[in-house]
């Protein structure tokens, strides 16, 4: 038995019929659905990718040569904004109490190390290689992964990891900016990266059991890892003396440059608060797959603003490893 249909009749205030409203009905719930997505997903392609040419401009276009000290200005900007949100109630933060800190301190020192060896190897390495030996990350996590928790990954995601190694490797060799140093941080950098994705999923577990809420929200973490790296960061800069250069460079007399650092600080917050919407209007397969595809854009964009003098191969090289990652990000998916 078949309901009558109303839908051709015409509503009096509007004189659109019935069809008509339920089509722009239809359009706004599109609107609401689709538009959130879509600006979720450029505000996090834009954050991440500013993120890694702001930080090579300060350090290589202004010859800043205290990666530490930068590191630490962009998590203390991050400190106050999120202290400040959190203040007039717009977020929502776990209390930074002992035993919190306790259990998040061994993961902080690898997210401190992480951050660190990302500012040393950017100093010498263009950002189109940064991002395909980035890739090499993924290839450790997967071996972690395999023997710390028993994860079983098909052909396909092996066959992609093959591939990033390939491309790093050939990458490396036809870099007609190749520099030891650069590279060695950046390899040191992937480990870091890797350990620390890896350790963190289990730190998250304890962490919850000893908040008050019993749940530990991004927020959170950006507020805990960023001051609990403050004290670790001036320490940092002591043992590599960056104080002896701070108290020489004129830089720190420039306001553009004070302008520029600040910047950074917003955009290092804005990707972790941008990866997060973007990730709940999305999903975790499109979150992984648009991070891998937004390596395209930001690549050609380093090779262009820096001027970094490449050939051929080298260019087949990088293109071949941001094929492989977004081959793995499929086949990640399946």
């Amino acid at each position: 038995m078949k309901t009558p249909n109303n839908n051709d009749d015409i509503d009096v205030e509007t004189g659109k019929s019935g069809k008509d409203i339920e089509k722009a009905m239809r359009s706004r719930r599109i609107l609401t659905v689709r538009n959130p997505a879509l600006l979720s997903g450029l505000a996090y392609c834009f954050s991440s990718c500013s993120m890694i040419l702001v930080n090579k401009y300060v350090l290589s276009s202004y010859d800043f040569n205290a990666g530490i000290s930068l590191m630490l200005y962009q998590n203390f900007v991050s400190v106050v904004i999120v202290s400040i949100l959190s203040f007039l109630g717009i977020i929502t933060t776990e209390p930074l109490t002992w035993r919190l800190i306790k259990v998040w301190l061994p993961v902080n020192f690898i997210f401190v190390g992480m951050l660190v060896t990302s500012m040393f190897s950017l100093k010498y390495i263009n950002v189109a290689m940064v991002t395909v030996l980035k890739n090499v990350t993924n290839v450790m996590t997967a071996v972690g992964e395999m023997y710390l928790f028993n994860k079983h990954h098909d052909n396909r995601v092996w066959a992609a990891l093959f591939l990033m190694i390939i491309s790093a490797i050939s990458g490396g060799i036809t870099d007609l900016s190749f520099h030891a140093i650069g590279y060695t941080w950046q390899f040191i950098n992937c480990f870091l990266t890797a350990s620390y994705s890896l350790t963190l999923r289990r730190v998250m577990d304890t962490a919850k059991q000893v908040t008050k809420s019993g749940d530990l929200n991004e927020f959170s973490m950006v507020m805990l890892n960023n001051t609990l790296s403050l004290p670790l960061g001036i320490f940092l800069i002591f043992v590599f003396n960056e104080v002896d250069y701070l108290s020489q460079t004129p830089l720190l007399r420039m306001p553009t440059f004070w302008l520029v650092m600040t910047f950074s600080g917003f955009l290092g917050l804005a990707i972790s608060f941008t990866s997060m919407w973007f990730l709940h209007q999305t999903g975790a397969t499109t979150y992984s797959l648009v991070g891998s595809l937004n390596k395209i854009p930001l690549s050609v964009a380093g090779i262009l603003l820096f001027k970094v003098p490449t050939s051929l191969e080298n260019s087949a090289s990088i293109f071949f490893g941001l094929l492989a990652g977004v081959l793995f990000a499929r086949a990640k998916m399946r």
